[in-house]
């Protein structure tokens, strides 16, 4: 059977179980924004750690005791992230509103769900949009955060002089309480979850298709590598996001 067949047949599946559900939810990670120039995290070659030690720049401990070295890094990726733009997988997402996507509930904090037009984004590694003071109250949109560095590359709060951090979830931190029971109570009830350009693989968000799949919920995967949950999908699709989630598309207009 050829690709084109494996795509087709696959994606007239998904079509049918998104006419079918009652609820469906999204849930995506770093491989939806790859198509839009954002490299993933662990991709032999292209992934973000290929050369950098996460340990070392992107955990609470790296920023709390060298503010610097975890600017170094995160700087030049902040300012690359926000110039970013949607590409037609976010799109493809935005357009399943209209068969049933309730929500998103996305891994990135590239903040591209928002900008693509989705109705309602839970970010649980929260997002690149705002940094804020963690001595005082201060906060600061994206495009306010460059004019806050001192000579030493660490950007400061103006009032209190306390290290300024951006609104990202790092190693080390809780995830935001809210943004996990939103999500958790969207998979129970989820007649089908759509699972995106994610590795499923990092917790406690990937254990999001265990809650819909324990609650009587189907799984739709459309990644590429495996995933601990891929003889539990009915539909696996892994080839390019952006072809397969048109794809599917085509095959709701049919």
């Amino acid at each position: 059977m050829s690709r084109a067949t494996d795509v087709s047949t696959a994606a007239a599946e998904l079509a049918g179980l998104l006419r079918e559900a009652q609820s469906v939810v999204a849930l995506t990670g770093a491989g939806i924004s790859v198509p839009s120039g954002i490299p993933d995290f662990r991709t032999p070659g292209t992934g973000i750690w290929e050369n950098v030690d996460p340990m070392e720049v992107a955990t609470i401990q790296a920023f709390r005791s060298d503010p610097a070295r975890f600017w170094s890094f995160y700087r030049p990726r902040f300012e690359a992230l926000g110039e970013k733009t949607p590409n037609p997988a976010h799109e493809a997402l935005v357009e399943l509103e209209g068969w049933g996507l309730e929500a998103v509930i996305t891994q990135n904090v590239d903040r591209l769900h928002r900008k693509a037009g989705s109705s309602r984004v839970i970010e649980v590694h929260g997002s690149i949009q705002t940094s804020s003071c963690t001595s005082c109250p201060g906060t600061w949109e994206l495009d306010e955060v460059e004019a806050l560095f001192d000579d030493d590359g660490i950007a400061t709060c103006p009032s209190c002089m306390g290290y300024v951090k951006p609104d990202v979830v790092l190693f080390g931190e809780m995830l935001p309480e809210r943004a996990m029971t939103d999500a958790a109570e969207l998979a129970t009830n989820a007649d089908l979850m759509l699972c995106v350009g994610s590795s499923l693989e990092v917790y406690p968000v990937a254990g999001l298709p265990e809650i819909t799949l324990a609650s009587g919920g189907r799984l739709a995967i459309v990644t590429q590598g495996p995933t601990p949950y891929d003889d539990a999908a009915d539909v696996r699709m892994n080839g390019d996001v952006v072809e397969d989630l048109e794809a599917v598309l085509e095959a709701l207009r049919a």
